[in-house]
This record gives C-alpha cells, structure tokens and sequence, in this order.
C-alpha cells in the first residue's frame, strides 16, 4: 500500500483506498457500532429490575442511563482530533477494550455508585465507537458505493435501538438484568480482533500533525453537553424551570455553548472543527438528522409506554409489537442502498419524510379498541420510511466534504444524533403528562348529575354491579370504573396529539431537503455522493 496517493496526470491527488477488502472492514466496524448503538436502548427496560436489586428507587435508577449520556455526548464531538492524535485505528481498538470491560464491570457492580462509574466508563469508550465507524466507511467505500456501506452503517444505528427494549426485556425476564452487559463481551473480542486484522490509517491520519489540548474548549464543551443532557433526562421530573437548579443548569448550558462556539472558531488548533458547518450540505444534513432522531427516540420511547399504560400489554409483548419495525427498517436498507447513486438524493429523502409523517399521522388514529395489528402496521411503515431517509441523508450530508474532514464532521453528526434523541425522550415525557393532565382537568367537567350521558353510564354500571356488590357499594364501583376510563381516555388523547407533532415535524422539513446541492463525482476531491 503506498504511503501517499498517487498523482494522476489532471494533478489531482487519487483517493486513498485501503488494502483489505472493505466488506471485511465493514463488518469490523459494525461488530463494534451495533454492540455500542443496542446498549443505549438494552437497558431502559431493566431499570425497575436493577432498581430493585441494587436496593435503589427507579428516580435513583435513571443515572444509569444519563450517566452513560453524558459521558457519550462529550467524547462524540472530539472523535476526529482524538484520531488525529492517537490515530484512528489505535483509538477504534482502545475504545471497543474499554467499552468491553467496563460493560463486564457493569455486570458486576455490586451497589449503584459502582454501576454509574461502570456507565461513565462505557461512555467513553462508546462515544467514538459510532462516529469512527461511520468515518471509516465512507473511507474505505469508493464512491459509488457509499450508498450501500451507509445502508450496512444504517441497520446497526436504526435497527439497534428498535431491538433493544424487546432483547432487554427478555433477556431480563429469562436470566438476570446483568447478562444484558455481559452479552457484549463476546462481540467486543470479536471486533477487537476484526478492526487489528483488517482496519487501516489513511495517510493523513499517518502523516498528521495535531496542535495541542485545546483545554478550554474541551472544558466549555463538557460543561454545555453535560449540563443539557441532565436538563434533559431530570427536566419532566423537576417540573422544567420551575426548578432552580433546572434554571441555573440551562443558563451554564447556554453562556458555555456560545463560549464554546466563539472559542472554537477563533482558536488555531480546536478540538472540534466547526468549520465544516459552512459547508451548506453537512449544515443541513445536520438538521434534518437532529429532527429525524427526535422522532425515531421519540415514538421508540412513547409506544412502549402507551403499550403498556394504557392498553395493559406486558414488556415483552410491547417489545414484540414493535420489533416488525426494525424488520421494515433492515430489509428496505438494502434497497435504498442499491437507489443511491441510482436516483437522486433530495428524492429519497423527500420520500422518506412523507412515510414518516403518514405513519405518524396513521399512529394519531390510535384508540382504546385498536389490535396489535393497528400498531404494527405504521410501525412497519415507519422503519421503511426511516431507511429512505437515513442512507441518502448521510451520503448527501458528507457528499462536499474531503476525506480529512471525515472524521470531525461523522463526530458532530453523531452529537446531533444523539442530542436529537434526547430531545425527542424528553418532548414525550413532557406531552404525555401535560396534556393528559390538560384532557382530564376537561373531561372531568362531564362527571356531573347535569350531564345525561355520564348519568345514564353510571346507571348502567352500578345496575350490572349491584347483585355482586350492593347499591351503594355498586355505585362508589361504578364512579371508580367511570373515572378510570376517563384517565385512559386523556391519556390516550396526549398520545394522539404526540404522534401528530411528530407527524408536522416530519413535513415542516421537506423545505430543508431543498438546500441539498447534488455533488457530482470529482466535483470537489474524492467525494461524489450522488
């Protein structure tokens, strides 16, 4: 393999390729991506168990996860100056150690404070995982393939978290909450073995001078992202600003974010380049991925939660329900894979949002007599929809940019990922309960002797209960069973109005897919996405 690429007669530098074959290098860095992707969901539906048995409250509990946020949130951003520094292939390997152990740690922890520094642990070493996965690639693929390596990439981030609360669960159900990190000690020796075989540094990682720390940037990027991602996860909890140190968090949040904005752009050596936001694609594709997340998290998190509340489903049996989405999601990757190239970018993502919205709007139907098939249905549709948008939406996001700008730009796209998600669990929480509550404070209003409908069922309940329970007892039973109904219905209603939003969400974007320039193959470098 040369050192340096290649000068062709036009003058051009040849793109770098690597000497493995890519499919092998892609299914190294896929090991790795899956195993990271599917921990940020596992998790979620053992919390009441690892609650219980670390002898905490499930409020106590939810550290868990925001640990592991936190510490994911401020390493993704910093992936391409630790891969200059370290070198990508050296940091790929460190990382996937270091998630694997601290998730063997996980498993043992024997109190909760332990558990949380295990979290912390397998942030770090997870938050480099997805953004270099993705760098390398987009590196190793020429480029009338990226469309199927970004399909490849697409079914471990979309399909992952999709089958996470199902595996969870009945792996939780059936052998014990621990075994949900220790099933990814195997796949860590795998991809540990796999990325040493067959990953490679391009020459300019090789080759590459890095400045050095840029302490203060790194220090205002920590402080803007930790403080956000607790805001986030405790927000609902503390009743958003109602709380103090809600308040104070969101003001440190803020003036550190334009700190760090200012300072990274003026400093000579920052740890993350914002730079390549100048570029209009990435800009934009940056975007829509934010939105797209909010709402891929945030219906992943809200039927769960519907599934199980208000229709009374077991957490397998919601885990079930949903899991034919990830199966739409995994099938169709591969076809949209072999369209990119084949058709134009803003046209499958155009189409995507579309899908996604009508599923959307399709689970806005919902009612209190749906089947499970009602639900599996626009399930299906939204992964479908998901695979038209996430693959062409990458290829189109990273389509100007160079192969050194790589590695900076897939660690601020997975931020937005990220941070999108975040945003979409909390929109949920805040909607399901305001707006329930709004409903019922409206719906109770026709409890009333004025009001014949309410008479008229309370008659028929206490009717049907009186032989079993007495008349008065009956009617107490009936007014209960009314009320409980009632409390369904709100709840019901908070869901509708959040599958809705979500549904304008979708389509308030469409606008945005129209910023995308169509690069065209030697246009700008090595790049050429569509």
């Amino acid at each position: 393999m040369p050192e340096s690429p290649t000068i062709p007669p036009g003058g051009h530098p040849a793109p770098w390729r690597p000497s493995h074959n890519p499919w092998l290098i892609a299914t190294a860095v896929m090991a790795a991506t899956f195993m990271e992707v599917l921990d940020t969901s596992v998790a979620n539906v053992a919390l009441p168990h690892i609650g219980g048995n670390l002898s905490a409250t499930t409020e106590e509990a939810t550290w868990v996860l925001t640990s592991y946020l936190v510490s994911n949130a401020i390493v993704l951003p910093m992936t391409g100056w630790l891969g200059l520094r370290f070198g990508r292939k050296r940091l790929l390997t460190v990382c996937i150690m270091l998630f694997t152990a601290a998730s063997v740690l996980c498993g043992m922890a024997p109190n909760l404070g332990f558990l949380i520094v295990a979290r912390v642990l397998q942030g770090i070493g997870g938050g480099a995982l997805v953004p270099i996965s993705q760098a390398v690639l987009l590196e190793s693929f020429p480029p009338e393939k990226r469309g199927v390596a970004m399909a490849t990439f697409g079914m471990g981030v979309v399909v992952a978290p999709i089958l996470g609360p199902t595996l969870g669960g009945w792996i939780t159900d059936n052998y014990s909450w621990r075994w949900i990190f220790y099933i990814n000690l195997p796949v860590g020796i795998f991809a540990v073995l796999m990325a040493q075989a067959f990953v490679e540094d391009p020459p300019y990682i090789r080759h590459g001078r890095v400045g050095g720390v840029d302490v203060l940037g790194f220090g205002l990027m920590s402080l803007w992202l930790g403080t956000l991602q607790v805001i986030l996860d405790r927000g609902q909890q503390e009743d958003w600003f109602s709380s103090t140190w809600i308040a104070w968090f969101a003001v440190i949040s803020v003036v550190c974010l334009v700190g760090f904005i200012v300072r990274e752009f003026r400093t000579p050596h920052p740890i993350v380049n914002l730079h390549v936001l100048k570029n209009r694609n990435f800009a934009a594709g940056v975007l829509l991925m934010t939105v797209l997340a909010g709402v891929l998290y945030g219906t992943t998190a809200a039927l769960p939660i519907f599934l199980q509340t208000v229709m009374g489903y077991s957490a397998l049996q919601s885990g079930l329900t949903l899991s034919p989405r990830g199966v739409g999601a995994f099938v169709m990757n591969f076809v949209v894979g072999r369209l990119v190239g084949k058709v134009r970018n803003r046209v499958l993502i155009t189409i995507g949002f579309v899908l996604l919205a009508a599923a959307s709007f399709w689970l806005g139907n919902i009612n209190l007599e749906i089947s499970m098939r009602n639900v599996i249905m626009p399930s299906v549709l939204n992964g479908i929809a998901i695979s038209f948008i996430f693959t062409p939406l990458t290829t189109a996001a990273m389509g100007y940019l160079r192969q050194d700008q790589m590695a900076n730009a897939t660690g601020i796209y997975n931020l937005m990922r990220n941070l999108g998600g975040s945003f979409g669990i909390a929109l949920v929480s805040t909607i399901i309960v305001r707006r329930a509550q709004v409903h019922q404070a409206l719906m109770v209003g026709h409890l009333t002797p004025y009001d014949p409908a309410y008479m008229h069922e309370l008659a028929a309940a206490t009717h049907a209960l009186t032989p079993q329970s007495g008349s008065v007892l009956a009617q107490m039973q009936a007014q209960g069973l009314i009320y409980n109904t009632l409390l369904q219905q709100s709840s019901l209603w908070a869901f509708v109005e959040n599958f809705q939003l979500f549904g304008f969400l979708c389509l308030a974007c469409l606008p945005l897919v129209l910023l995308f320039k169509r690069a065209r193959p030697g246009a700008h470098g090595p790049v050429g996405a569509h």
